[in-house]
């Protein structure tokens, strides 16, 4: 069931703290996929997106995400997500759709009031439950690592968060901010494989172009 009152923010979104993303939208909308879908012209933010996954072309933005390590993000979980997940609105970048799958929440953002046809923005995973992903086979303890350093990384990116790296251990590069990185148990810091730069937010990552 669709709701717009219970999530006017990222902040109060359900599990929220853990999910915040760049807002794609403005960027993303004007460079979707064409599809075969009617155009929806008539629509208005407030109507709840169709839960139709064969409708959504893609945008450039969510096709790259595809392709990049450490996302987990595929095509079949987008339209699982659109005909199963919870369906929320979120001020900051419009509907979400929301999928709790191996104890690891999807998020898939869609827009359909500015294009031709609705589109997939992007999308990105969070821990739902720590116990329950480790017990699930789908997961090794580096994807989940992975997962958890991700959301980190992108919920406080403004901010330097070497308490919230130490932790970690990830042994497989992944990228973000146009950098592969990795980090190991007790640094401060994440490493580029390419670049050997370090940094302690998404911030510094995006900021520093890797210089491979």
């Amino acid at each position: 069931m669709a709701s717009r009152q219970p999530s006017p923010g990222v902040e109060e979104t359900p599990g929220g703290r853990s999910l915040p993303e760049p807002t794609a939208y403005a960027d993303a909308v004007g460079r979707a996929e064409p599809s075969a879908a009617p155009p929806s012209r008539h629509r208005s933010p407030e109507d709840p997106p169709p839960r139709t996954p064969a409708v959504y072309a893609h945008t450039d933005h969510f096709r790259q995400r595809l392709h990049q390590q450490g996302r987990y993000v595929s095509v079949p979980i987008v339209a699982e997500a659109i005909k199963q997940g919870q369906l929320r609105w979120n001020t900051t970048d419009g509907w979400r759709f929301a999928l709790v799958k191996h104890g690891v929440r999807y998020v898939i953002v869609v827009g359909d009031t500015e294009t031709q046809s609705p589109v997939v923005v992007t999308g990105w995973t969070a821990i739902d439950d720590w116990e329950t992903a480790r017990a699930e086979a789908r997961w090794n303890e580096t994807d989940l690592q992975t997962i958890r350093l991700r959301a980190d990384l992108s919920g406080h990116r403004d901010e330097q968060i070497p308490d919230r790296i130490r932790p970690r251990s990830v042994d497989r590069a992944f990228e973000i901010g146009g950098h592969r990185v990795v980090t190991a148990a007790g640094e401060r810091a994440v490493s580029c494989v390419d670049c050997d730069g370090q940094f302690r937010s998404k911030d510094d990552l995006k900021r520093r172009h890797c210089r491979r």
